[in-house]
C-alpha cells in the first residue's frame, strides 16, 4: 500500500517540471503570436520569459527526482518551438524582409541549427557529462536575440540598412555557433541550494538590480559577454597550446 502511494506522489510531482515546460513552450507560441501582430517588443520578452521557464524546470525535476525520457524530449520540442521557430520568425518580419530569399533563409538556417543542437544535445545527454555545453546553448541564443530587440527599442533606433545587414550577420553567426563544436561553461556547478561565498551572492544580487533597474542593456551585454565568450577563450587555449608544444620542442633541440 505505501508503496503504491510513493508511485501515485511521484507521478504528481512529474507535473510540476512538464507544466513549467509548457510555460516556456507558451512563451514561444505568444511570441509568435506578439510578432505575427506587429508587437516585436512584447514578442521578445516572450522569449525572455520562456527562458526563465526552460531555466528552471530542468532543476525542479532534479531536485523533486522526478527526471524522465518524456520531460527531456517534451523539453526538446518546447526548445525547437521557444528558441528556434519563435526568434527566427522575430527577426525576419522585424527586420530581415528587406533582404527578400536571402532573409527568409537566415530564419530557415537559425531554426534548422537550433534543431540540429537539440538533436545533438539529447544523443550525447546521457553519454556525455561535462560541465560545458558543446556549441552555444539555443536558450541562449534566443535570448541574445530578444535582448537585441529590446535594446534597439529601448534607445530608439531608427530604420536603417546597416541595423539590419547587423541582424542578418548576427542570424547566421548565432547559427554556426550553435553547431559547432566550441565549449561554452554550462553554470552546471552553481547550486544555488548549497552554501556560497558572499562574494558569490553579492555578484548575483547586483547583477539582479542591474537587470530590473537597466534590462535592455543588462541583458544585452550578458548575452553579448556570453555568446563570445565561447570563441575568445577557445582561441585562447588553442594559442596557449600552441606556444607550450613549440617550448617543448624547443627544450628537446
Amino acid at each position: 500500500m505505501t508503496i503504491k502511494r510513493e508511485k501515485k506522489r511521484i507521478r504528481g510531482v512529474q507535473l510540476l517540471p512538464n507544466l513549467l515546460t509548457t510555460g516556456s513552450l507558451f512563451g514561444g507560441f505568444y511570441s509568435i503570436v506578439a510578432t505575427l501582430e506587429g508587437s516585436f517588443e512584447k514578442a521578445a520578452i516572450a522569449i525572455i520569459v520562456s527562458i526563465f521557464f526552460d531555466g528552471i524546470d530542468g532543476k525542479v525535476a532534479r531536485i523533486t527526482r522526478t527526471e524522465s525520457s518524456f520531460g527531456i524530449e517534451y523539453d526538446s520540442l518546447s526548445d525547437l518551438v521557444a528558441f528556434g521557430v519563435a526568434p527566427a520568425i522575430l527577426v525576419y518580419s522585424w527586420a530581415l524582409i528587406p533582404f527578400g530569399r536571402l532573409g527568409w533563409l537566415a530564419g530557415f538556417i537559425y531554426t534548422a541549427c537550433v534543431a540540429l543542437r537539440l538533436a545533438r544535445y539529447n544523443v550525447q545527454f546521457s553519454s556525455v557529462e561535462s560541465k560545458n555545453f558543446r556549441g552555444l546553448p539555443c536558450p541562449a541564443a534566443a535570448g541574445f536575440t530578444a535582448s537585441t530587440v529590446l535594446l534597439y527599442f529601448h534607445l530608439g533606433v531608427a530604420e536603417n540598412f546597416s541595423k539590419q545587414i547587423a541582424l542578418l550577420l548576427m542570424v547566421y553567426l548565432l547559427g554556426v555557433l550553435m553547431v559547432s563544436s566550441i565549449p561554452y561553461y554550462g553554470f552546471k556547478e552553481l547550486d544555488l541550494l548549497r552554501r556560497k561565498p558572499f562574494g558569490v551572492l553579492f555578484l548575483m544580487v547586483s547583477i539582479l538590480a542591474l537587470v530590473v533597474a537597466f534590462p535592455p542593456v543588462t541583458l544585452f551585454i550578458m548575452g553579448f559577454v556570453y555568446v563570445f565568450s565561447g570563441p575568445i577563450l577557445y582561441l585562447l587555449k588553442r594559442r596557449r597550446v600552441a606556444v607550450e608544444k613549440t617550448e617543448s620542442s624547443d627544450s628537446k633541440v
